[in-house]
């Protein structure tokens, strides 16, 4: 498995659970729409009055699960950002390509998006005999 297939892997599902820290320290979880960058970043919106955007500003180390039709899946983890400014526009198209449906919320209040960037990846095929496993370290993936 190259990044190249991880990334078509990642960029034929819509979903993921995203895991953030709590103010309390304590994991919470959510499940959001997801676009995936030829850079394996991850890239979702979310309101600003969400449990997960307060929690990825005061600690913005993540993680995900994603895939799960048969027994592929991804963990993933890494560092969220909110966008801004330039980089808001180009990450914006990337998941308009994937959610088109999703320009309408533009017109939210509070709408806001973030970038993920990988630190750590494992992709699991345990659909195969022997299963196969792949882990891709942040090196990997630059």
């Amino acid at each position: 498995m190259t990044t190249s297939d991880l990334h078509d892997f990642l960029a034929s599902c819509k979903l993921g659970v995203l895991g953030t820290i709590g103010p309390d320290n304590r994991p919470q979880s959510s499940l959001v729409g997801i676009a995936t960058s030829g850079r394996l970043e991850i890239i979702f919106d979310t309101l600003d009055t969400t449990r997960k955007y307060r929690n990825l500003i005061a600690r913005p180390a993540c993680c995900f699960a994603v895939g799960w039709a048969g027994e592929q899946t991804v963990q993933y983890e890494g560092e969220a950002t909110e966008l801004t400014g330039g980089e808001l526009g180009h990450y914006q198209g990337i998941y308009f390509e994937a959610w088109p449906e999703c320009r309408s919320h533009l017109s939210w209040t509070g709408i806001t998006y973030f970038v993920v960037r990988p630190r750590w990846i494992r992709f699991s095929d345990f659909d195969q005999r022997p299963p196969f496993i792949r882990e891709f370290l942040e090196k990997d993936i630059e």
